[in-house]
């Protein structure tokens, strides 16, 4: 049994000597794996119930990041973030609406400087939260059905709007296309290509197949929508998991003893679907069948995955394309009460981030702190890019490649609405502060060393005066601009 790990990979060009054993004017391509709400629930992460067999072999063969962190959990504002390499601040990257071309409209995102310096840029799924956001940074922008014709004569944005939860039960679907809601989840007994996922995952096999005989670099990528609500996958990996082995986090019905209120989100995504209760907790049994369509969903992309990266095998791009595993955010499953992200809480920032490069020897995994932003500047310096001046709040992660024991940085930057995390290595901390009269109006304080469960908020607590002291005065000092604005 596997646990699974969310992943982006990218294949780069240009690394420094000490990592490449290939020549230092190759180009590698680039292959981008984007996962849509994964937490780091993996056995390469220490977890056993989650089959995930190519994700694992991943690990294995690249460098595992076992604190990786996302700087906004929510999916369009995290991925402006990871995209632009630039942290949220007040007023910037807020939600899941969050356009970059609006937002940073001079912004070079990590796409357009591939494609400045030669690369073939494809877009496949769900990269941007938006499809019509920065099309200008591809040579190709591709998500299934979106730009077929259709009846309503919408434009392909707002089409994909209104099919992406794809329905293949046909009730489902008929409720979907009545009210735009529809279940949870479903089960239908279909092949892999069914679903949007699949078809997806086609199209990657096909660009690679003629990438190939192009012979230019590419920066090709895999957006996939699942692990994401609603939990639809085929059958077959349903039946992966046994019903009566799924059990609910420890913690599943506990608010930490402390916390504040305005710490505990309202799950308000899981109560959009058909059968969820407008308040108050799920029923112990739906619970259930909501994790168990969790799992199901990281096996059917695990599955897809190992498509993908059987065919850079079987095309002989392996040993010359950096992958890169990654995902936008992670995931509550009724921890603390809580479902899906939106919540500054431990499970909905940390993400899986794996980097395999075929040129180094460096694989393993290491326990360095880093986050979402670095990705941006570690492609750039491995690819020996110039990246966008003045631009960039991240760290380039090749120094840790060089040394896997390295801490990594000081502190993560994390922000949701007006709660603004900081995480070090040992300690999570967050003020949640009045964005109109700058006051903060409560605190947490969780302690990573003993575990990330956060059951008990250390914030009131006498002997941790002095953390909360020097941890208040960094987020009030070094993230002054993004805690209040220029």
């Amino acid at each position: 049994m596997y646990r699974l790990i969310i992943f982006v990979f990218l294949g780069i060009f240009g690394c420094s000597e000490s990592l490449i054993k290939s020549k230092p004017n190759s180009k590698p391509n680039i292959l981008l794996l984007y996962i849509d709400d994964l937490r780091p629930e993996l056995f390469s992460y220490g977890a056993s119930k989650i089959q995930s067999p190519n994700i694992n072999l991943l690990a294995q063969k690249g460098l595992q990041f076992n604190n990786a962190y996302c700087n906004v959990p929510v999916c369009g504002a995290s991925r402006a973030s990871m995209l632009t390499g630039m942290l949220p601040t007040k007023n910037r990257f807020l939600d899941y609406n969050t356009f970059v071309e609006k937002e940073t409209p001079n912004a070079i995102t990590i796409p357009e400087l591939f494609k400045n310096n030669g690369y073939t840029t494809i877009s496949n799924g769900k990269i941007y939260h938006h499809l019509d956001d920065r099309m200008n940074d591809w040579d190709e922008v591709w998500r299934p059905y979106a730009f077929d014709k259709n009846d309503k004569d919408l434009a392909p944005t707002d089409y994909w709007q209104s099919l992406w939860k794809d329905y293949k039960n046909s009730v489902n679907a008929l409720i979907y296309k009545k009210t735009d809601k529809g279940p949870a989840y479903e089960k239908p007994d279909v092949s892999d290509s069914t679903y949007i996922d699949g078809l997806m995952t086609e199209k990657v096999v096909r660009d690679i197949k003629r990438l190939k005989k192009e012979n230019k670099p590419f920066f090709l990528t895999a957006g996939f929508i699942n692990p994401h609500l609603p939990f639809n996958a085929p059958k077959k990996y349903w039946d992966l998991y046994q019903r009566h082995e799924i059990e609910q986090p420890k913690n599943y019905n506990q608010i930490p003893k402390g916390a504040p209120k305005i710490s505990i989100s309202n799950s308000g995504e899981l109560r959009s679907y058909n059968g969820i209760p407008k308040k108050g907790p799920v029923s112990d049994s739906l619970a259930i069948s909501l994790i168990h369509g969790y799992y199901a969903t990281i096996s059917y992309t695990d599955a897809l995955i190992g498509k993908i990266l059987s065919a850079l095998k079987n095309e002989g791009l392996d040993m010359n394309t950096i992958v890169i595993f990654v995902s936008d955010h992670g995931y509550m499953l009724q921890e603390h009460t809580q479902w899906a992200k939106f919540t500054n809480y431990n499970t909905a920032t940390q993400v899986p981030l794996i980097i395999y490069d075929p040129r180094t020897e460096t694989k393993g995994s290491t326990n360095a702190l880093v986050s979402l932003i670095d990705i941006y500047p570690t492609l750039a310096e491995l690819c020996g890019l110039e990246p966008p001046k003045n631009q960039l709040d991240g760290k380039s992660l090749v120094s840790i490649f060089k040394n896997p024991n390295s801490k990594g940085k000081e502190h993560v930057f994390i922000k949701r609405r007006n709660g603004f995390t900081l995480k070090t290595i040992e300690y999570s901390y967050t003020e949640f502060i009045n964005t109109k009269s700058n006051v903060t109006v409560d605190k947490m304080l969780y302690d990573h060393r003993l575990n990330k469960a956060e059951n008990i908020n250390l914030a009131g607590l006498e002997e941790f005066n002095k953390i909360v002291s020097d941890l208040s005065s960094v987020l009030h000092s070094k993230f002054k601009e993004n805690v209040y604005g220029k």
